[in-house]
């Protein structure tokens, strides 16, 4: 499978927008973007986030993931709402919300891959 990021149909009628990375690897470079406009901004899921749970591997993640949001344009700020999602305001696009993260996954994939196949 290509590493495809795609605007999907939110199956929740409270999002607006949604957007996911397909990837053979979805448990390692999976991210998934939603537009909540009752929340007032974008939810950034990052799977790896579930497995990665040691530093200094999490906190590498953690604060390079918010780096890269926060240098998307049009972002106004971005950072955790919890363990495996980023809340980001401002008026970015999905996708390159979705890109952003991916980049940080993909270069840190050799790594949480060793972390999660323990």
């Amino acid at each position: 499978m290509s590493d495809e990021i795609r605007q999907i149909q939110p199956q929740d009628p409270e999002i607006q927008e949604e957007w996911l990375r397909e990837t053979g690897e979805p448990g390692i470079r999976g991210v998934n973007v939603c537009r909540v406009d009752e929340i007032g901004g974008w939810q950034v899921m990052v799977w790896v986030m579930e497995y990665v749970s040691e530093d200094p591997l999490e906190s590498e993640l953690r604060e390079r993931i918010t780096t890269a949001l926060r240098d998307v344009t049009g972002v106004t700020s971005a950072g955790e709402q919890d363990r495996e999602t980023w809340f980001v305001t401002g008026a970015p696009s999905g996708k390159a919300l979705v890109e952003a993260a991916a980049r940080v996954v993909d270069d840190l994939a050799g790594r949480t891959r060793a972390h999660v196949g323990r």
